[in-house]
């Protein structure tokens, strides 16, 4: 955002539009409940010239019920590259753009990123409001940690580079990766990605939230195979993000560890030694650096 951050309601509640300035400026839209939307995004597309959307129908329902009338097009992935250079003449002509999603924040797995990656190359205001995330909201409801998180987006439609990506991350995981993830997901392949889930990263924590801040919302929580054998059974409906868990601390394979440390040692001094297994395998120092003492007999180095 930049410095002078753009705020279309100022403190007597007036927003005129000449008042705005001219730019691109994203703005969330609810993920179910209207009453969502917030009175800072409802100024900023009253104060716009053109709103692009991904569906001009969906956008049309949220304008009508909020009372703005401005003019939109679609923006979305097979038309993104060529509006840009149009897009970007309009904000040169000091007019205002705002860009939204269906639902949620713009780009978080929705189009957008290559328009403001050429609008920030361009030097021209880009803003940003906050609001409605659906990653974040389920986060928050899932009973797992919070913090660190990783936010994957959709996981692979077809399951062999399903599990493939499933793979990464827990070879990520065996180096030392510990972050809670969240994953968002078709209801048609909800179960199967969860049961390939559970096959690959174990029977850790997670939670399926679904609905979120409609009528029907639902969060269940459970291990993955408790959570893919309920999907399996029961159609998942509307639009669903997953969480799972960290992975668990798992003990360290000694005679891996011995076997690394072994050949570490060969021409190194312990300390060299040790830093080079640390690094390989995301144990603690303190771990390796004991057990290469034990292995081989040495005095600790000063």
């Amino acid at each position: 955002m930049s410095d002078d951050a753009y705020d279309p309601l100022p403190e007597d509640d007036a927003a005129p539009a000449s008042a705005a300035p001219a730019g691109l400026v994203l703005i969330p839209t609810p993920i179910g409940n209207l009453g969502d939307m917030t009175v800072r995004a409802v100024a900023a597309l009253k104060a716009a010239d053109l709103i692009l959307c991904e569906d001009t129908r969906v956008t049309a329902r949220l304008l009508t019920h909020i009372g703005v009338s401005v003019r939109t097009q679609p923006l979305h992935e097979h038309n993104e590259d060529a509006r840009i250079e149009a897009v970007l003449g309009m904000i040169r002509g000091d007019k205002r753009v705002a860009l939204v999603s269906d639902a949620g924040t713009p780009l978080v797995s929705d189009p957008g990123f290559r328009l403001v990656r050429a609008a920030i190359a361009a030097g021209v205001r880009v803003d940003a409001l906050p609001g409605a995330n659906a990653a974040v909201l389920a986060l928050t409801l899932s009973g797992l940690p919070p913090h660190p998180f990783l936010f994957m987006g959709f996981a692979a439609p077809k399951q062999g580079a399903r599990l493939a990506g499933f793979a990464a991350l827990r070879a990520a995981e065996r180096a030392g990766l510990s972050a809670t993830l969240i994953y968002y997901e078709a209801p048609h392949r909800a179960a199967e990605m969860l049961a390939d889930a559970a096959q690959a990263l174990g029977p850790r924590e997670a939670a399926v939230a679904r609905e979120l801040t409609k009528r029907f919302e639902e969060v269940r929580r459970g291990t993955l195979p408790e959570l893919a054998a309920h999907y399996a059974t029961h159609q998942a409906r509307g639009e669903i993000t997953v969480v799972i868990g960290p992975a668990p601390e798992e003990p360290a394979d000694v005679d891996d560890l011995d076997a690394r440390l072994r050949a570490a040692l060969e021409g190194r001094s312990l300390k060299q030694a040790v830093a080079e297994v640390t690094a390989a395998t995301g144990l603690p120092r303190k771990q390796v650096y004991a057990r290469a003492l034990a292995l081989g007999d040495l005095r600790p180095e000063a």
